[in-house]
């Protein structure tokens, strides 16, 4: 039964896998009820009398925002990425929007930084023709670059971007980085006046921006002809980034050497997808947020920042789509 002082908090199913538990911490703050919101029926229904609903990937489109109940004032985004959500439609309905910009920033950089590695040292090749054969040899594996005669691109310096250059740059030669906001403060890097500038000088492309109608297919068929032969890249922002027809097409022609992604423009990855039979390919499930630390960071940081809200209006921990 509802307290009558506590505010009632909608998480979509399948936000968290620790509802109970996290419903038995918060008891004494908010009510914390979960329910589908696939349809407009659902949402109206698991977020009636709710004053926020928390959501992870699933697609709120203006059709999901109309039926909010009435009492909704705030969407907690469970992730980084906005793309999921139709942050206009909530703003024409003076919804706010939060997400979790901080949560995860070390272990996105990390599983960009393995990835990038992994491509580059051509691991799982080496893996593969142990297992199958006993042994191989370099010229199997074929060319491999020397990291410390190479340069390393990064589009996007944000938190993200930055930890992944502070992580791999002692690796490289060089740095040269892209973003239409330069940061000054971010030193020992090469600043590109463009992505394309990016593209042309990057051994290591590494993705670290937003999906926009802007960076949609950021990544073409253009882009990756214009990198040195032998390049690596690698995506841990989001799937529309990057065409990814293009992209194994380069990979089997050799143009490219290798890819590391965590994320796809439709997930689960299609079984149809030409990026599965694409040759020195890393394919993570869209988890490169995951630890055990950030899992439970991120589903206190969104129930206390719904319950903050609802109370208050205050955010403990993330941050507004808009103000």
């Amino acid at each position: 039964m509802t307290e009558p002082n506590l505010p009632v908090i909608a998480v979509a199913d399948g936000a968290f896998a620790t509802m109970e538990q996290l419903s038995a911490t918060y008891s004494d703050r908010a009510t914390l009820r979960t329910g589908p919101i696939g349809t407009p029926l659902e949402i109206a229904g698991t977020t009636a009398g709710a004053t926020a609903l928390i959501v992870t990937l699933h697609p709120l489109r203006a059709s999901h925002i109309a039926a909010l109940a009435p009492s909704v004032e705030v969407i907690v985004r469970a992730g980084v990425g906005l793309d999921s959500i139709d942050v206009s439609a909530a703003r024409e309905r003076g919804i706010r929007v939060v997400y979790q910009p901080n949560y995860a920033t070390n272990e996105v950089a990390d599983q960009a930084a393995a990835l990038a590695l992994a491509a580059w040292r051509r691991i799982s090749q080496s893996d593969a023709g142990v297992r199958a054969d006993g042994w191989t040899s370099a010229a199997e594996l074929g060319v491999v670059r020397a990291m410390q005669e190479s340069t390393l691109g990064v589009i996007g310096t944000g938190r993200i971007g930055r930890s992944l250059i502070s992580r791999l740059a002692p690796f490289f030669g060089r740095v040269v980085v892209f973003d239409a906001h330069r940061d000054p403060s971010l030193k020992d890097v090469e600043w590109a006046n463009s992505a394309a500038d990016v593209f042309r000088a990057a051994h290591l492309l590494s993705l670290h921006v937003p999906y926009t109608p802007d960076t949609h297919h950021l990544v073409d068929a253009d882009a990756l002809a214009s990198m040195p032969e032998g390049a690596i890249v690698v995506n841990v922002s989001r799937g529309g980034l990057i065409d990814e027809i293009a992209l194994s097409d380069a990979l089997r022609a050799g143009r490219i050497a290798g890819a590391g992604l965590d994320v796809f423009e439709t997930e689960p990855l299609p079984a149809d997808s030409p990026l599965r039979d694409a040759p020195n390919i890393l394919l993570t499930p869209h988890l490169a947020w995951y630890s055990v630390s950030s899992g439970e960071r991120l589903a206190n940081w969104c129930i206390l920042d719904a319950v903050s809200y609802s109370v208050d209006g205050s955010l403990p921990h993330g941050a507004m789509a808009w103000q």
